[in-house]
């Protein structure tokens, strides 16, 4: 009799799960440039990501429609705010805070503003936006985040938004559709060498239905980028072929502007 209760309960299953409609969609990306060539005449561009959501026949309708969070994260660094003081009558530096292995570059691109995509318990569970992004600091022996109204946690992300390394944009991402979307991902000239994340994530109704990711890199190229990598990679030769172009520069210098 328990046996088949059992068999009973398990068909039961199985048939709901058999007779309820799919409600899985699929995120498909694509960027524009996945390497970002920084040459001596680099001013900056804007990469494109485009976006499809992929549903099957099974898929439900959404009452609100699809929202988008792209979030874009450069190499980490570790980097120092300080605060300046009057001390008598003369600004010094009085106080400081190191951040720890925090993105050197930040980009928190939306189609709506965060507290219309989502609440605030699933903002901070996804870290949605600058005042929910862990940005950990060093605090005597302790790494830890501190609160988004903490000065130091304010006057770093001010900073790096004014070098226009961390920016957050409501309705950066377009709907061309109603699941084709794209967005622009601007890295600025000042920006970061290194591998940067792409993450991407699909809400509905108030909660994130779908996520996928992927990555470009920002290489230096060019005459400047041969010159660091000999001194980097063959330092005595490129010791020696300093000193030599020293000479030869002092001696034709000599010559030019010699006196009779």
């Amino acid at each position: 009799m328990i046996a088949f209760r059992c068999a009973a309960v398990l068909f039961a299953t199985l048939l709901a799960f058999a007779v309820t409609p799919a409600m899985a969609e699929r995120l498909i990306i694509s960027l524009s440039n996945h390497r970002v060539m920084v040459t001596s005449s680099y001013t900056g561009v804007d990469l494109v990501l485009f976006g499809s959501v992929e549903r099957d026949q099974a898929t439900v309708a959404r009452r609100s429609g699809y929202d988008v969070v792209v979030t874009v994260t450069g190499p980490r660094e570790t980097e120092r705010t300080r605060r300046k003081g009057r001390v008598a009558g003369i600004w010094v530096n009085v106080d400081s805070r190191t951040f720890v292995n925090v993105p050197g570059y930040l980009a928190v691109l939306s189609s709506k503003p965060a507290e219309a995509i989502a609440d605030a318990d699933t903002q901070r569970r996804l870290q949605i936006g600058f005042d929910d992004i862990i940005l950990p600091q060093r605090i005597g022996p302790d790494v830890a985040d501190v609160v988004k109204e903490d000065p130091f946690r304010k006057a770093f992300v001010r900073l790096k938004e004014e070098q226009g390394l961390y920016i957050e944009r409501e309705n950066a991402v377009t709907f061309l559709t109603p699941t084709l979307f794209r967005a622009d991902v601007p890295m600025p000239a000042n920006v970061p060498f290194g591998i940067y994340e792409i993450d991407v994530k699909l809400f509905a109704d108030g909660a994130m239905i779908a996520q996928t990711n992927t990555a470009l890199e920002v290489i230096k190229v060019g005459f400047e980028q041969f010159v660091a990598d000999a001194a980097r990679d063959h330092s005595l030769l490129y010791g020696l072929a300093t000193a030599m172009l020293a000479l030869l520069t002092g001696w034709f210098a000599s010559v030019v502007f010699r006196r009779d």
